[in-house]
């Protein structure tokens, strides 16, 4: 089991639910959230005080996915995501130890979606 973190633009975010929901991937969590990666700083006038903006929003994807699937939930995200520009983001694959469904009781693989 793994699981797949994806880091993208948030104007990309629809375009990665599409291409995971045609893949046939199911049970994610999408968060919002602030980085700093590749991309260039910029300045932005907050209240009259001139201010460096340091972090971009970006959104943040976990899938818990079965080994058969990571290059299937990887590739939908890389092509989703791509604009090929510097802060387009990046695809993380962890190992997982276990997982419980809570509602059923289910373990490990029977718990994450899809299997093979």
């Amino acid at each position: 089991m793994k699981l797949v973190i994806g880091i993208v633009r948030p104007e990309k975010a629809n375009d990665v639910l599409e291409a995971l929901y045609r893949a046939e991937v199911r049970g994610l969590s999408v968060s919002r959230i602030q980085g700093h990666g590749g991309e260039t700083d910029y300045v932005e006038t907050y209240r009259g005080t001139t201010v460096k903006m340091e972090l971009s929003e970006k959104v943040r994807f976990e899938v818990g996915i079965s080994d058969n699937f990571v290059d299937t939930t990887v590739n939908a995200i890389a092509k989703a995501a791509c604009t090929g520009e510097v802060g387009d983001g990046k695809i993380f694959v962890v190992p997982v130890e276990s997982v419980v469904r809570i509602r059923t009781g289910e373990e490990d693989t029977a718990a994450v979606t899809p299997v093979l």
